[in-house]
């Protein structure tokens, strides 16, 4: 144990010590004075339809000294753990631009282009590069040039006409400015100034300049993130359509659980009437339905470890859904600034740690299991692991093509830390807690029987359990399927997603849809004697996951644009841990809601 923790105070001297190089953040919200330096920062350039194959700024022959001014840029910046896990990785620029200080041409530096810079720059611009900056926490986004007169038919048939190739080397900076405060900022790539590079093949000297214009806005500092709510980088104008699908889901829910409430009272009315009214020595083999098989209802699933683990990982996992939207939706997270939720995701995921620990070790105790300590090991693992796998896999490749979208060492040091000294201890705190104080007894209203009851063999296609599991998979899918579309754009594309009001009204529907869905298929499938409901209840309940990593394929190929090894490799490997997560998540909603289910109908009836 001690080698270990010198490993890791090791690992965080250099980590700290490589961090010490950088530059400190830019602050937001600065209070500016006249001709007070204002600072841009670059921060990547990539392919507008791969968001996640992002490049270093000044891995590209920009600009890194300013010709007329001591301004130094390519100096990199301390950055905070959302931003790093975002893929930012931020730089000084040599931009010399004063607060309130108009310019309307400055050069920026002149550089010669020899064939290899002209080539890569050329590339950069048929597959839609663009940029990425800052002024504070305000992001400024261009393209950096533009083709015309390109025809894709003959290009793809003969390799050629693919038009007229131009770079934008001048940009047109606009801020906006309220009491001292940046509260806006645009860049604009000047089309009239524009160079042609079609002809690779002769170097070039290529003249980078700027112009900066300030103008005074009626918008507060607290609203500055409004003013991209019309960008084409930003969340959609018809914000509208959101409160459509949720209120058209609010109502399919509606109907959905009136109508089995409706059912299911007159069904289990007529259960309990027959039940209750005959005799234990008159039900004879010709008796069929779910009271006969109340000796075996309560017998222990298989794999109990693994149950109960998943089952405590899923709680915990919706505790974490929960607190991360109740922070989102009281404002105590940015919601506009990428990153943020993913780091509260993983830091509330680690603090939440003793409730995964404490559900599955209670749990487990209830099914009369003595090594409560391995149940404890296989809940920490059971949702770190597969993450970590798939973190390996796209972390390396990102490293292979050269993007910053792999993680720096010190963030995986961050993040490595979390776990061993945080999450794990937590998990195991848990568990203790529950071995101490929790209760030991399932308090199941029937006795179990020493033999199994056979479980009938005959089973029409309609009540199979494949078919059950599409059902319960796709009616909740059903209620969240139009979020989903926008959730998805935010998260693989440049859309900034903010109705977080009614991402926790489908969150809620959500899990009401599940419960409901699940108790009446596990009633079913008691009614034909199918006593191993345990993890069906959990596999039924979790069902949406698969339907969301198949609808994943749907957006990649027809909605998303996206293309590349690097880019699917991100997409397809994060997207199965989010449905994993998913499965998780609604089985354990699933289960709960089935076990109180099915202590109470047995409960109500007369049973040996």
């Amino acid at each position: 144990m001690k080698s270990w923790l010198w490993l890791i105070s090791i690992l965080a001297i250099f980590s700290s010590a490589a961090s010490a190089k950088k530059l400190a953040r830019v602050k937001a919200g600065l209070d500016y004075k006249e001709n007070d330096d204002v600072h841009i920062i670059v921060n990547s350039v990539g392919p507008f339809n791969n968001p996640v194959e992002k490049y270093r700024y000044y891995s590209f022959p920009f600009c890194t000294d300013h010709d007329d001014h001591d301004k130094k840029g390519a100096l990199k910046h301390r950055q905070r753990l959302r931003e790093a896990m975002a893929g930012d990785r931020r730089e000084s620029s040599p931009y010399a631009i004063k607060y309130g200080d108009n310019v309307d041409y400055r050069v920026l530096c002149k550089k010669r282009f020899g064939s290899d810079d002209l080539k890569m720059l050329k590339d950069a611009i048929e597959n839609s590069y663009f940029f990425e900056m800052y002024v504070e926490d305000l992001p400024m986004y261009g393209f950096l040039g533009d083709i015309e007169n390109e025809n894709l038919i003959q290009k793809d048939i003969t390799g050629e006409g693919g038009g007229i190739t131009y770079l934008y080397p001048h940009l047109e900076f606009q801020f906006g400015m309220n009491k001292g405060k940046i509260v806006s900022a645009f860049v604009q790539t000047d089309v009239s100034k524009a160079v042609d590079i079609t002809d690779t093949s002769i170097p070039k000297e290529i003249e980078f300049s700027y112009s900066v214009l300030w103008t005074e806005k009626d918008l507060e500092w607290k609203d500055r993130m409004t003013s991209y709510l019309n960008s084409s980088f930003s969340q959609p104008r018809s914000l509208e359509i959101h409160w459509l699908s949720i209120i058209n889901s609010c109502v399919l829910v509606i109907l959905l659980l009136a109508f089995l409430v409706i059912i299911f009272m007159r069904i289990l009315k007529n259960d309990f009437s027959r039940y209750m009214d005959i005799e234990e020595d008159t039900i004879d083999e010709e008796e069929s339905g779910w009271k006969l098989i109340s000796g075996d209802v309560f017998r222990t699933p298989g794999s109990p470890t693994l149950f109960c683990a998943a089952v405590g990982t899923g709680t915990q996992l919706m505790v974490t859904c929960f607190i991360v939207l109740l922070l989102a939706l009281t404002g105590m997270v940015s919601t506009t600034r990428r990153g943020s939720i993913l780091a509260c995701a993983v830091i509330t995921y680690t603090l939440t740690s003793v409730v995964g620990g404490y559900i599955s070790t209670k749990l487990y105790f209830q099914m009369s299991g003595k090594a409560w300590a391995r149940t404890v090991v296989v809940t920490t693992l059971l949702f770190p692991a597969p993450v970590g796998i798939v973190f390996a896999w796209a972390n390396s490749v990102a490293m292979a093509h050269g993007s910053i979208s792999a993680l720096p060492f010190s963030t995986i040091v961050t993040i490595l830390s979390l776990y061993v000294f945080v999450c794990l201890p937590l998990t195991l705190l848990g568990g203790i807690l529950a071995k101490q104080y929790a209760k030991k007894d399932l308090e199941a209203p029937t006795r179990t029987t020493k033999v199994a009851r056979e479980i009938p063999t005959e089973i029409p296609l309609h009540s199979n359990r494949y078919t059950f599991m599409f059902v319960a998979g796709f009616l909740p899918f059903t209620a969240i399927y139009v979020e989903l579309h926008y959730i998805f754009s935010s998260m693989w594309g440049h859309q900034i997603y903010t109705m977080f009001g009614v991402l926790f009204c489908a969150y809620c529907l959500l899990v009401i849809v599940t419960s409901a869905i699940t108790v009446s298929l596990i009633y079913f499938q008691l009614s034909r004697e199918d006593h191993r409901w345990w993890w069906s209840a959990f596999v039924n309940g979790g069902m949406i996951g698969f339907f969301i990593y198949a609808y994943s394929f749907y957006f990649y190929i027809f909605n998303s644009g996206m293309s590349g090894f690097l880019q699917a490799s991100f997409y397809f490997g994060y997207m199965a841990i989010l449905s994993f997560a998913t499965f998780l998540m609604l089985g354990s909603a699933g289960f709960r809601v089935s076990l109180l289910f099915v202590k109470y109908i047995y409960s109500r009836v007369k049973c040996d």
